[in-house]
Formats: structure tokens, C-alpha cells, sequence
């Protein structure tokens, strides 16, 4: 994914969206959900098997929660880290989302 061809590892650091990355996630161990979000329509996933995951493409806000005791979360990345990429705030996600509509 990543463009020196590695894979990107991030910790998870709260409820986002992205502008251009793509991100996997995957329960490597233990069980948890994702709460997908694109402006209008909700939906929660639960991921809780390691041969399983979670495509989230750019322009969803996305959020984790309910981790069982010992979970691991594994995101995988399209990109490498870049603050700008982020919209940490739901507020200007939806105006993100409303402005991607009218291009």
C-alpha cells in the first residue's frame, strides 16, 4: 500500500475521515467495531476475525469502539501520514463531504 511498497502501521487515534487514504483494518486479535459514516447514511461493523477486514475509503468518517479485552486493531494505509489528509472534525467533514458533492 504504502509507496516504498512496505505496509503503514498507525496507531488509532480517533474518529476521522481522510481526503485521499485508503485505510484496512483488520481485528488481528480479539473483536471490536467500526462505526462508518458518509455524511448521510450510518453503519456499524464488526470485525472480530483476522482473515477478515474492512476497506474504508477516503471521504468516511470512521471511529472504533466496544474493543474486547485484549484487541488488536491493524490498519493498514494507502499513504504514509500527513496531517493534512485528516479531517478531525466532524463539523468540517460534512462540509468536506458537501463541497466533494458539487465538483
Amino acid at each position: 500500500f504504502c509507496k516504498s511498497g512496505t505496509f503503514c502501521f498507525a496507531a488509532y487515534s480517533g474518529a476521522h475521515a481522510h481526503k485521499e487514504c485508503h485505510q484496512f483494518i483488520i481485528a488481528a486479535s480479539g473483536s471490536f467495531e467500526v462505526v462508518l459514516n458518509d455524511g448521510i447514511n450510518r453503519r456499524t461493523v464488526q470485525l472480530n476475525r483476522p482473515f477478515w477486514g474492512l476497506h474504508v475509503p477516503p471521504g468516511i468518517w470512521a471511529s472504533e469502539q466496544g474493543f474486547s479485552s485484549g484487541s488488536i486493531c491493524l490498519v493498514l494505509a494507502s499513504h504514509g501520514y500527513s496531517e493534512d489528509d485528516y479531517i478531525r472534525n466532524y463539523d468540517d467533514f460534512l462540509v468536506y463531504i458537501k463541497e466533494q458533492k458539487m465538483k
